[in-house]
C-alpha cells in the first residue's frame, strides 16, 4: 500500500505540474466571451465525467453567482434522468447529448465536453454538432486524447496511460477548481500572464 500511494501522489504531482498555463488562460478567455455575448455553456460527460460536469455547473454556476461574481448561463447535459434515459430508450446512448442541443446551440455558446477516452461516440456526436453550429468547444482529455483531442477548439489533455482513470479525473476536477478560485480569488487582482 505504501509503495502504490507513493507512486500516486507522485503521478499526480507531476500532472499537476505539467498543466499548461496557456490553455488556462483560453479556458477563460471563452468563459469571458460566452458571458460578454450573453450565450450559454453546455457540458457533457459520461460516468465520472458526469459528476465532474456536474460539479463544474455548481461551481461555475450557483458558486460564482451566489457570491456575485459571474452570472454563466451554465447547464450540464447529464443531469437529468428523465431525459437522458428517454432519448437513450427511444433513439439510442449515441444521441443523447447531440440531441439535447438540437436547435438551441449557437456561435455565441459553449459545450465543454469532458471524455478521458476522447472517443465517446455520444460526445464526440454533440461535439460535431456544436461546431456545425459554429459553437466553441473545450475539450478534457485523458490517455492518448482520442478524437476529442482532435475536434476541441481549446483542449485541456491529462497525458497518462491508457485506464488511468483516478489521474485523468483528478486533474479535471482540478482544473475546475483552479478557473472557479481564479474568479473567487479577485480576477481583477491577478495577473492574467502568470496565472
Amino acid at each position: 500500500m505504501n509503495n502504490f500511494l507513493a507512486s500516486y501522489k507522485e503521478s499526480l504531482v507531476t500532472l499537476i505540474n505539467y498543466i499548461d498555463q496557456t490553455i488556462i488562460q483560453d479556458v477563460i478567455n471563452s468563459l469571458e466571451s460566452v458571458s460578454s455575448n450573453n450565450g450559454k455553456i453546455y457540458i457533457i460527460g459520461n460516468g465520472g465525467s458526469a459528476a465532474t460536469a456536474s460539479h463544474m455547473v455548481n461551481d461555475f454556476g450557483t458558486g460564482l453567482a451566489r457570491r456575485d461574481i459571474r452570472y454563466f448561463n451554465i447547464e450540464s447535459l447529464s443531469d437529468n434522468t428523465s431525459v437522458c434515459t428517454a432519448l437513450a430508450n427511444d433513439i439510442g446512448y449515441d444521441y443523447i447529448f447531440s440531441m439535447q442541443l438540437k436547435n438551441k446551440i449557437n456561435h455565441n455558446d459553449l459545450l465543454i465536453a469532458i471524455s478521458c477516452s476522447g472517443n465517446s461516440t455520444n460526445i464526440l456526436n454533440a461535439v460535431e454538432y456544436a461546431k456545425k453550429n459554429n459553437a466553441t468547444v473545450i475539450g478534457l482529455t485523458g490517455f492518448d486524447g482520442g478524437e476529442l483531442k482532435e475536434l476541441s477548439d481549446i483542449n485541456f489533455h491529462v497525458d497518462t496511460q491508457k485506464n488511468e482513470y483516478g489521474l485523468v479525473e483528478d486533474l479535471h476536477v482540478i482544473f475546475n477548481h483552479i478557473i472557479y478560485s481564479y474568479y473567487v480569488n479577485g480576477k481583477d487582482s491577478i495577473d492574467e500572464k502568470n496565472i
